[in-house]
């Protein structure tokens, strides 16, 4: 047994060869991604199809389904084509060929679908059973001339089938639809184009060779995509044109509109190519939720079939249109960049090419098609004209011809003896003549044979013509390109906007100066300078806005709508937010609450606001300071450089020890004078330049010393003693005394020390509760800690010595005390009346102080809630 064996052994041992298993992964794995390039993941350059298209419509071809024949299941053209020309999965080959009928992938559709074929919400075409299809009329010109030998044949999958390698196409389609797809080590994405801009490219190219990418591009502008949108910079796209990679910013197309109630709308009528509607949709609901996007009430995607593309976005009404947007465009895929990466199959080849080559490509391709139809149209001709001549010499020897035929005892007898009776048939003329029908033998059909013969000469003197001249050839290219311009062009659909690609809002509002308030309890607007144009000067507590009964307007100011706010809060942080995002409202409406605009912890509060002009600006950022101080007297002054560049989340100004906050923020030019009050009466005068500049994170450097745990700071000055010599230091206690006093009586000392007398605290005016720098020209706001409010002139405080106790501004109720002070800028209000009206007495703000009570006056402007005060 072993024996018999032994032979067998050896027999396999030679037929087994041994490979090394790292040279044949690798051959394997080369041939199967070779394969995936080639044959089924990149398209072709010359018809922009990748295999399974084209098989599709090929046989749709062959089925007949032109577009002015009736549709056919799309199952029966799915069969076709897996039976004949594509063993794949079904799937694949339905899913292939409903993308060419839908007009929101496709720029041009190819295939005419009818039924359910989904559409941009995401919702899947029905089954193919249902559905039904026939080439569009566009596709038709996919496949003109296939008949006519333009294009190489090469067998199925079983090789029992012939099927074009690639089709004669009369459309740039690679261009005009583009195509995407993933292979093995490599990748395209290709952005469609419009058709009127491709034709034109390639007649420019065809008219000129030497053309450049830049001259194309005055041809074909961009991408145009079938969903619209709008293309935001140029600097991709043309690295895309010029180098076959780029990247392509595309938005959404929106418009605010104003409800009947007063509430502004954002209606989205275009989405950028390749978005889904309803996931956009419920993106924004998300983001909306998680409070990212601020000021949106409502969102619903209303688009229809009828109307096309339109997502609602309602908004509070307090809700700032150009913020939400700017929220969509930076969360949502409301923006989207598509990277271009025009890879194609060039010669059985991948290759990355740019606009030229890909014009180019498809020109020469369209060349060789016209040139074989030419010379196939020429053989035909030339067999046509071979047989008519057969025809010719027959009726002109009709009599021997019969004869000959009649005395023959078989065709093939009859075929020799026509051949060799010396009249120079050949074996084709002789056969067709013996197949003519004896009606042929007719005068008039004679006639008509000399005719057709005559027709055929002067054709194949013009198709040898074509052959021989070449401009002829790129003529004929021209003509029917420009054929398929004339049928099919139209107008683009993306609209293109010339901005760099890092778009910024800012970039797109108009600068302006707009008149910024902000209240007490921290409300904030901003009102066009001209919603004050028609106001007199007159009138009270209503400067700028309509507020709570226990709020008032705090700040008020002209600001342009490029200046950035700098917001400091009690916990030592700063936020940013740039004018033009503060909501616009009306004069006398309330605002929108700070915090709900930038991203302040709820145990936080905003204590004091700068207004930069412009942070970058090197020059002005360089040569200005931003001067800190806290309740337990720590001053820090940090260059504004430190704060030039914003985040959202904020970041540190400076490191707040337990037990301390923040009291004031102001913005110096190196050569101010700072004051500080404490709540014990004292005072402290110091040169700005006794105050290092130290970094965001410092602690800072004593700047007053506080007595005990019960005293704190109440105020911080910082007085120019150049540009600020009208004004004065004005104090206000506790229980409504208050006085101004020249800056020239506190003298100067170090920093860190006691300080000088500024008030006379006694328990008849009760602590120090606020210092402020202020022109007679201001007025004063005075707001208790029951929630009355007050305003006076501040010429109306009488101007006393460092160590009296002042005089009673207003009447205090029993119990009740003064919580904080503030002043009206009345400068920046009279700047405003002067830019609006130009002409002396006409005013801009209502509630100027002429109506303004007297000192001790007890007005009051409305109670409400317990206002708490600053200590």
């Amino acid at each position: 047994m072993e024996e018999n064996l032994e032979p067998q052994e050896t027999n396999d041992i030679n037929r087994i060869i041994p490979v090394n298993i790292e040279e044949q992964m690798k051959t394997a794995y080369i041939d199967y991604s070779m394969s995936v390039i080639v044959g089924r993941a990149l398209p072709d350059v010359r018809d922009g199809f990748k295999p399974v298209h084209r098989r599709v419509l090929f046989a749709m071809n062959e089925l007949g389904l032109n577009h002015n024949k009736p549709y056919k299941k799309s199952a029966r053209v799915v069969g076709e084509v897996l039976g004949k020309y594509h063993p794949h999965g079904d799937s694949s080959v339905y899913h292939a060929m409903v993308r060419l009928a839908q007009d929101w992938n496709m720029r041009y559709t190819l295939v005419d679908g009818q039924g359910n074929f989904g559409n941009q919400d995401g919702d899947d075409p029905a089954a193919m059973r249902y559905t039904e299809v026939r080439l569009a009329k566009l596709g038709e010109h996919m496949l003109d001339d296939i008949e006519k030998d333009t294009v190489d044949f090469q067998l199925n999958f079983d090789d029992s089938e012939k099927e074009p390698s690639i089709l004669p196409t009369r459309i740039p389609q690679l261009l005009v639809n583009g195509s995407s797809g993933i292979a093995v080590g490599m990748a395209t994405n290709m952005m469609p184009h419009n058709l009127t801009e491709v034709i034109d490219g390639c007649v420019a190219f065809i008219d000129n060779k030497e053309i450049t990418i830049d001259e194309l591009m005055v041809f074909v502008k961009a991408p145009d995509f079938p969903t619209g949108g709008i293309i935001y910079g140029m600097e991709g796209v043309k690295a895309g044109f010029h180098t076959g990679r780029g990247r392509v910013v595309v938005r959404g197309r929106i418009n605010v509109e104003t409800k009947p109630s007063g509430r502004e709308q954002i209606i989205i009528t275009e989405v950028p190519y390749q978005v889904n509607r309803d996931a956009l949709t419920n993106r924004i609901g998300e983001l909306v939720n998680d409070k990212t996007i601020e000021g949106v009430a409502h969102v619903n995607n209303e688009s229809n079939k009828k109307e096309g593309t339109r997502i609602v976005i309602d908004l509070k009404r307090d809700g700032v249109a150009n913020l939400v947007i700017n929220q969509l465009y930076k969360h949502t895929e409301l923006q989207t960049s598509f990277g271009i990466n025009n890879v194609a199959i060039v010669k059985g080849r991948p290759r990355i090419l740019n606009l030229k080559d890909l014009i180019s490509e498809f020109v020469d391709f369209r060349h060789e098609v016209v040139v074989r139809r030419t010379k196939f149209e020429l053989r035909e001709a030339e067999k046509r004209a071979h047989i008519l001549k057969g025809y010719l010499i027959a009726l002109d020897h009709l009599d021997e011809v019969i004869a000959m035929i009649r005395a023959s005892a078989t065709p093939e007898i009859a075929k020799d003896n026509l051949i060799n009776a010396g009249w120079g048939l050949d074996e084709i003329q002789a056969k067709a003549i013996l197949e003519m029908r004896l009606q042929r033998l007719t005068g008039m059909e004679r006639d008509k044979i000399i005719a057709e013969y005559e027709e055929l000469q002067k054709l194949i003197a013009h198709l040898q013509n074509i052959l021989g001249n070449e401009s002829m050839r790129f003529d004929i290219i021209k003509t029917e390109l420009l054929e398929i311009r004339e049928k099919f062009g139209d107008t683009r659909k993306s609209e293109i906007t010339y901005l760099d690609n890092e778009v910024s809002i800012k970039d797109l509002v108009k600068e302006e100066d707009v008149v910024i308030t902000i209240s007490h309890l921290g409300y904030i607007k901003r009102t066009p300078v001209d919603e004050y144009r028609a106001q007199k000067r007159g009138g009270r507590g209503a400067i700028g806005g309509k507020t709570r009964d226990e709020d008032y307007i705090e700040h008020l100011f002209v600001a342009s709508t490029h200046h950035t706010m700098l917001f400091f809060t009690e916990k030592g942080r700063c936020y940013w937010l740039n004018v033009y995002q503060i909501p616009e409202g009306e004069k006398t409406g309330k605002g929108r609450a700070i915090q709900n605009m930038i991203q302040i912890p709820p145990d936080d509060k905003v204590r004091a606001i700068i207004d930069v002009q412009d942070l970058k600006d090197e020059e002005f950022v360089k040569s200005h300071n931003i001067v800190l101080c806290t309740k337990k007297g720590i001053i820090k002054k940090t260059e504004l450089a430190d704060f030039s560049r914003p985040r959202t989340t904020g970041v540190n100004a400076i490191t707040i020890v337990e037990g301390d906050e923040l009291l004031e923020a102001r913005m110096t030019d190196g050569h101010s004078e700072i004051m500080m009050a404490v709540k014990s009466g004292r005072a402290i005068r110091f040169s700005e330049e006794k105050v290092r500049v130290t970094g965001r994170g410092a602690i800072g450097v004593a700047g007053i010393e506080v007595d005990d745990a019960n005293d704190e700071v109440v105020g911080m000055i910082c007085v120019n003693p150049v540009e600020d010599v009208a004004k004065t230091v004005l104090v206000v206690s506790a229980k409504g005394y208050g006085k101004r006093t020249p800056v020239d009586e506190y003298r100067f000392t170090n920093r860190g020390g006691k300080g000088v007398k500024t008030i006379n605290v006694t328990e008849k005016t009760g602590s120090l509760v606020g210092m402020l720098a202020v022109l007679e020209s201001q007025d004063l706001m005075i707001t208790c800690k029951s929630g009355i409010t007050i305003r006076m002139k501040v010429a109306n405080v009488s101007e006393q010595g460092r160590a009296t106790q002042g005089v009673k501004l207003i009447r205090i109720d029993e119990g009740d005390q003064i919580a904080a002070i503030t002043q009206i800028d009345d400068q920046e209000e009279e700047k405003l009346l002067d830019a609006v009206e130009g002409a002396e007495g006409e005013t801009g703000i209502e509630g100027a102080a002429d109506q303004a009570p007297t000192a001790g006056e007890d007005t009051q402007a409305g109670t409400g809630e317990e206002t708490k005060p600053e200590e």
